[in-house]
């Protein structure tokens, strides 16, 4: 029996983690939280404070299952890091903004990561197959796919969470649609599979079909297809290295369409790849500025093309200088918050 400790339970990953758990007679969840409650697999609710290493301790899992939202999901990771735990990772922002400190404190727990983010399970699992030479990282697109900059002016919160393919929270719905989300999983592949950025491509496929393709020095590509569903990343994720049966149905081939990004007219992308290059904490910072901006569009603050603005604004004014510590690390994120200037 594989005890699993789920964070985020009531979010979208959560609630089909839970689905994928009941469903499983070899998996079992000892614990779970949203926001600041926990609910012990042995006890009743219990309030914890946010701090949600205590629950880990209490729990003793062999899973944790991050899928909490943004650089929250920080503490839970490098918890499991840190013991050896399996951490199945749908809190990409974590590894983003801890990146060399949370592969530190892998080697040192001598644990493993499995990606729950559909576009990183794909890859892994093709990765299995080789070494790759370069890995291709799919996007939908998110709702305004084929749109100008002229056209995004005046677009509303509802307008940019009405996702075509993926039924998400919102935070991750509107990176989708900035594009900064798949910013964010370029940085994440980078951490997670030791590629350069120069061997890292984005790709529109507006049908979710192909999660990740993986390219291999003798001409070969290895793609990983499937309908658009959580469920199955979250049980491979869970039960890896087997694969547990899910209510998922086979795929039937449909037409496969791909297209270049626009990095004009989406600029977080772009963002999101000059931080990973310059390295030490501009991806913290990329991450920090952008969980600010969105929450300031979400709430009518600022328009949609102004995300980018800021982020891009925010990133010139830290000094993005690596952290030895995870104390540095907080002090660097809580600086690109503080660096935020809405116009």
């Amino acid at each position: 029996m594989t005890r699993i400790a789920l964070l985020g339970a009531t979010g979208s990953i959560g609630r089909q983690a839970i689905e994928v758990i009941e469903a499983s007679p070899d998996l079992e969840l000892v614990a779970a939280a949203s926001g600041t409650t926990a609910i012990d697999g042995l006890a009743p609710l219990t309030q914890v404070g946010g701090d949600l290493t205590e629950l880990l301790d209490r729990a003793e899992p062999d899973v944790v299952l991050n899928a909490v939202v943004g650089f929250a999901g920080l503490a839970p990771t490098m918890w499991a890091l840190e013991h050896g735990v399996t951490l199945a990772l749908a809190n990409k922002e974590s590894l983003v903004a801890a990146g060399d400190l949370a592969l530190a404190a892998l080697e040192r727990g001598g644990g493993s990561i499995i990606p729950v983010d559909s576009e990183h399970s794909a890859l892994f699992q093709c990765i299995q197959l080789g070494e790759p030479e370069s890995l291709v990282v799919t996007a939908s697109g998110g709702p305004f796919r084929g749109r100008t900059r002229a056209d995004l002016v005046d677009v509303t919160p509802a307008a940019a969470l009405a996702h075509p393919t993926w039924n998400m929270g919102p935070k991750i719905t509107i990176d989708s649609a900035t594009l900064a989300n798949k910013g964010l999983e370029v940085i994440e592949a980078h951490f997670l599979f030791g590629m350069p950025y120069d061997r890292i491509d984005v790709v529109v496929h507006p049908t979710s079909i192909v999660h990740g393709l993986v390219r291999f020095r003798d001409g070969a590509s290895i793609a990983h297809l499937g309908y658009p569903d959580m469920r199955v990343p979250i049980s491979y994720a869970l039960t890896y290295p087997a694969r547990a049966s899910t209510p998922v149905p086979p795929l039937e081939l449909t037409t496969l369409e791909f297209f270049p990004p626009d990095h004009d007219t989406f600029r977080m992308l772009g963002l999101a790849r000059e931080s990973g290059v310059r390295g030490g904490t501009y991806p913290c910072a990329y991450n920090a500025a952008n969980e600010v901006a969105v929450a300031a569009f979400l709430t009518g603050k600022i328009g949609f093309l102004d995300i980018a603005a800021v982020v891009e604004d925010a990133l010139g004014r830290v000094t993005g200088a690596p952290a030895q510590t995870l104390d540095e690390l907080y002090a660097a994120d809580r600086a690109a918050r503080d660096a935020v200037q809405l116009p």
